[in-house]
């Protein structure tokens, strides 16, 4: 895990329940960024990461089920923050505090047969408490558990990698869309650039065109959050948040549609220094970028690879076993 942030899960998938919450804790406050680009986003405190604005750090960002009823699970989050002393300071005692604890959302209600069993603030606190320094869990997990992608089982996934320059960035991602992240042709992954799986044969291409078929029309929404533990501005975070969204694109096809709430945070930890060479300085930060867009592919192909068939949403692995040379 990049240094300064913690992941921690709540995962609800018992009778009537597919669903959950996922937690990212920057242990010491992290410069923040967003950018929405779906038609149907479910957000909260995105408005506070805008450049202008006059918080600059932010405690944790919560990724979770539930659609726009799951927000409730950031208060969970704030509650936990606010008992240890963790927010933005509004008065001269160290209880005083607000944590900043902006959320995104997928739909995911009903498909673990309730459509009244979400995320409340008792998961978000939950998820707070399990927060480790761990690579994290992925697969149905979290935020992931009820997550489809294009008739198949979506999922959470986490990638992370060290740029040139010795500079740490990373992707946690809840892969929920209505597009498709297989390419109908070949069967393949969209996300697998380096094939490092196979090729379907003919009959698992045909069941994974069916899932396709049989997904209809839907409410989704790929989340994620960019960790890097280099020192950034708002607005290099809320670019950065942006180039992400280049990486969603080569791993899901259609993305961003009306039904589809795209949104995509960066949080970077500061604990690398900025380079004060201007030159240096800009070659590094196009270098982020470029990273920051290629580990988020990384991390949609993880869900998908470590997703797991549930509540009759078959698995990719499930239906295409042959493909997998190696489980990413």
């Amino acid at each position: 895990m990049i240094d300064g942030f913690k992941i921690g899960h709540h995962t609800a998938d018992t009778q009537g329940w597919l669903t959950g919450t996922t937690l990212v804790l920057a242990t010491h406050g992290a410069v923040g960024g967003v950018d929405v680009r779906g038609g149907g986003p479910g957000t909260r405190e995105t408005d506070l990461l805008d450049p202008t604005t006059l918080v600059q750090l932010v405690d944790a960002v919560v990724l979770t089920g539930g659609s726009a009823y799951g927000l409730a699970a950031a208060d969970g989050v704030m509650s936990g923050l606010e008992q240890r002393q963790v927010g933005f300071a509004v008065g001269p005692e160290a209880e005083q505090v607000v944590p900043i604890v902006p959320a995104g959302v997928i739909f995911d209600l009903g498909r673990g047969g309730v459509f009244g069993h979400r995320p409340t603030a008792e998961f978000g606190a939950r998820a707070l408490d399990a927060a480790t320094a761990d690579d994290p869990d992925t697969g149905t997990v979290g935020a992931g558990t009820g997550a489809l992608c294009g008739g198949l089982k979506g999922g959470f996934g986490y990638a992370q990698t060290v740029l040139p320059d010795g500079t740490s960035v990373a992707a946690a991602v809840v892969v929920n869309a209505n597009g498709s992240a297989v390419d109908p042709r070949t069967g393949r992954l969209w996300a697998d650039r380096r094939g490092r799986l196979g090729t379907p044969n003919e009959d698992e291409r045909a069941a994974l065109a069916a899932a396709r078929a049989n997904a209809g029309p839907g409410l989704a929404t790929t989340i994620g959050v960019v960790l890097t533990d280099t020192t950034v501005t708002k607005a290099q975070a809320q670019k950065i948040a942006a180039v992400s969204h280049d990486g969603m694109a080569r791993a899901i096809s259609p993305l961003h549609s009306m039904s589809d709430g795209d949104t995509v945070f960066c949080l970077a930890s500061a604990r690398r220094p900025a380079d004060s060479d201007p030159v240096t300085a800009l070659r590094r930060f196009n270098d982020l970028l470029a990273g920051a867009a290629d580990v988020f592919t990384e991390a949609c192909l993880n869900a998908i690879v470590t997703a797991d068939s549930r509540a009759g949403f078959p698995s990719y692995t499930a239906l295409a076993p042959s493909a997998l040379r190696s489980r990413l």
